[in-house]
């Protein structure tokens, strides 16, 4: 199945990224998040610093984001989402009645798609172009950037034939 090419709406293209945000399905799944409101939701709760530094500093509105299932029996990377707001206080950080300095971010993300064919961490690890990805280097951090070589290699393994590369070059 060949998408529309720009899915993801008032980007600059030059600017996106790819990120894959890791998430406990048993606590927030792809499927939770498609069935949000109009498919959105804040990701929060992230609480180690690298991946926070990367939310407030690096990830930005129109980013793409691939959804990685992790802690689960087949850990995955079961499919796509768009950032759609720039970093902001992560409201579950306070306790109620006492707002005080933020210290974690979030960031709001809408549903895309499930990948027809999930793209597991053994398939992953088996695959010697995935290598220097930061699932297989350093696999505890919770927000990960994803190269455009990878993201394509993603994508073909998951069954989409998708012929531009995520900064919309053909």
């Amino acid at each position: 199945m060949i998408m529309p090419a720009l899915f993801f709406a008032d980007t600059d293209e030059e600017a996106m990224r790819i990120w894959l945000f890791k998430t406990e399905p048993d606590t927030f799944s792809l499927n939770d998040l498609r069935a949000a409101p109009d498919g959105t939701s804040g990701w929060d709760g992230v609480r180690n610093y690298q991946a926070r530094n990367r939310l407030r500093d690096e990830v930005s509105n129109g980013d793409r984001v691939l959804i990685y299932h992790s802690s689960c029996k087949v850990p995955a990377i079961v499919g796509e989402a768009e950032v759609v707001s720039n970093a902001y206080p992560d409201p579950t950080q306070f306790t109620a009645g006492h707002a005080g300095e933020p210290r974690w971010y979030q960031v709001d993300v809408r549903y895309h798609r499930h990948f027809p064919e999930p793209l597991s961490l053994a398939t992953i690890r088996d695959h010697a172009e995935f290598a220097d990805m930061e699932l297989v280097t350093r696999p505890r951090l919770s927000i990960q950037q994803i190269t455009d070589r990878q993201y394509q290699q993603i994508l073909a393994l998951c069954g989409i034939d998708e012929p531009r590369s995520a900064s919309g070059a053909a």
